[in-house]
This record gives structure tokens, sequence and C-alpha cells, in this order.
């Protein structure tokens, strides 16, 4: 069936729709040898699809799987600096998988990984408000002022955020325990709203996305996910 070429390079884990758009305007993008445009639809089962100097294959199964993510692991498909990847964790998976968001070097639990661009695409899109919780360590106090301003929104440099949910607020010595609930997902999000109430994040863990969560998942593993729990994401988004 033909389709889009941007679908079907976001289908096949290569990049994102923007991002494919992107290279068929650059011209890095080749349907049977000519130059593809804008709009252009392809079959990669019947049209020679070229990307990047590379043969576009077709999708043939789709899979998605929920990784515990170690501190110390970027999640980028490469890095020029040479450091550990998180696609290194799950180089027993035959298919292409490339990460749903990021989440930074530092920062570690859950992470889906996917072939599926659609389901990419859907739970990325900010309009899907899929709920993302994480644990916070940090450094300071979080007076209820500060938790008033992110429950509200917080002014950073790329603008103010959506209300944000704080719960399980614990003091700890010189530092404090909380959860924070946030659906957008800006760079570094989490760490420029502490930063913006002069909170120090001394650790930072996602524990949970949509319905899904770490239980059973040691850090550093990663567990396929269930056509049910597809379902469920699908209609989250």
């Amino acid at each position: 069936m033909r389709e889009r070429v941007q679908k079907l390079i976001s289908r096949a884990g290569l990049a994102s729709r923007r991002t494919a758009e992107r290279w068929i305007e650059e011209g890095r993008v080749q349907i049977n040898g000519v130059t593809a445009q804008l709009g252009a639809q392809a079959d990669p089962k019947t049209d020679h699809v070229v990307v990047n100097g590379k043969q576009l294959k077709p999708v043939t199964e789709k899979l998605t799987v929920l990784l515990n993510k170690p501190r110390g692991y970027v999640t980028t498909m490469k890095d020029p600096q040479g450091r550990k990847k998180v696609t290194d964790l799950i180089t027993d998976i035959p298919q292409r998988l490339f990460p749903i968001g990021r989440l930074d070097y530092n920062t570690e639990g859950l992470l889906l990984l996917t072939n599926d661009g659609d389901l990419s695409q859907g739970l990325s899109h900010p309009r899907h408000h899929v709920e993302k919780i994480y644990l916070v360590k940090a450094r300071g106090v979080l007076t209820a002022e500060m938790r008033k301003r992110l429950e509200q929104g917080v002014e950073l440099d790329d603008g103010i955020t959506a209300p944000a949910k704080v719960k399980n607020y614990r003091v700890t010595g010189s530092g404090c325990w909380f959860e924070l609930s946030i659906h957008e997902g800006r760079n570094r999000q989490v760490r420029r709203m502490c930063e913006a109430l002069d909170l120090t994040v001394v650790r930072l863990k996602r524990i949970r996305l949509a319905m899904l969560d770490l239980s059973g998942v040691p850090s550093g593993r990663y567990r396929v996910l269930t056509p049910d729990e597809i379902r469920l994401l699908r209609k989250s988004i």
C-alpha cells in the first residue's frame, strides 16, 4: 500500500515525521532513483526508497519495550562523545527500536522504545496530555509557595509550564523527596522547573508513564509490552 514517505520513515523507526519531512526537503530521500518531494507516496514492498543513502525496508513486526534506564546512558541513537546509549541495553532485540521521548544522561527510569512510529508520535504529542510521573530528590526544602508555583505553572525561558501535581512530599536531612506529575515533554523540564525554584535536583527518576510503571523491571533491564498494554496506550492518545 502506498503511503506518504515521511510516514514510512517514521514507522521504520528512523526519525519522527517532522524530521523525515525535513530530510525530504533537504533532498536526502529518493524514490526509484528520483529525489522525493513533500507529499510523495511510496510502497517499500514495490518501490526502491533510499533514506540518507540506505534502502528503507518495510517494518514487518511492531514491537515496543519498557526499559528501566540507568543513569549514565544517552537516549540518542548516536553520540559523538562515545557515551553509552540506551540501545546498548537491548542488543538482543533484532528490530531497530528508537526511544519515545528522552531522558537526559543523569535521569533514570521508565523509557519506551519502539519501531511503531504512529504510537511514538501519539505519545509524544503535547495535545494528548499523557501523564508522566517523576520521583525527585532535591537539595533544599519545597515550601508551600514553591509547591503552589509548580501546581500553577513555572515560568521558564521557553514559556510557562502547564500545571503539575505534587504528592508524597517528605523531608530527609538537608533535602527532600517528592513525586512530580507532568504531561509536557520539554527538554530537561523537571530539572529546569526545580532550578527555577532554587531547588537542586540530586536524583531524578521517571516512575510512571500513562498506566505503565517499573514493576518487575530492574535497572538496566527491559520487558516487551503486551498487546493489551499497547491497546491501552493507544486509548490514552
